[in-house]
């Protein structure tokens, strides 16, 4: 993928998510910025705030243009009423604000969905699937909805 400058923030705000994020213990793995969409697989290990016995980690679609937003996320996180941070939600808000911040500060039409869907990945096998396909997603875009011809 060529990235226009839209492209390069998103991928400069996804690359700066464990440095901003230093106690929450993350590790980012595989991603790729679409035209229309985001795919990434973030770790959270072990941490103050998560208070888990394993690694943990999602892979996360976000997308701009289709009528959902999928986020798989791959950990046992427990879904809590009340303030939504160091946690999933606020590393994927974090990261949504700032490229829809710089979207306009910069005057380029740009909306994010709202939500996000959660799926645990029970397996290695699994996330090498996740992996791939994630990897291997620049090259079926043409047979993407929103492609140009």
């Amino acid at each position: 993928m060529q990235l226009n400058d839209l492209g390069k923030c998103v991928e400069n705000e996804w690359l700066k998510t464990p440095a901003l994020r230093p106690d929450m213990n993350l590790e980012l793995q595989e991603y790729v910025v679409m035209p229309n969409h985001f795919h990434g697989i973030i770790y959270i290990d072990e941490n103050s705030y998560n208070h888990q016995d394993r690694r943990d980690a999602m892979h996360c679609v976000l997308d701009n243009h289709n009528s959902k937003d999928l986020m798989h996320r791959i950990f046992d996180a427990k879904n809590q009423f009340g303030s939504q941070s160091k946690n999933l939600a606020s590393i994927i808000r974090g990261f949504k604000s700032a490229v829809t911040m710089y979207a306009r500060k910069h005057d380029i039409p740009f909306n994010w969905q709202t939500r996000f869907h959660d799926h645990i990945i029970s397996s290695n096998k699994e996330y090498q699937c996740i992996a791939e396909y994630i990897t291997e997603n620049p090259v079926k875009w043409q047979e993407d909805k929103f492609y140009n011809r």
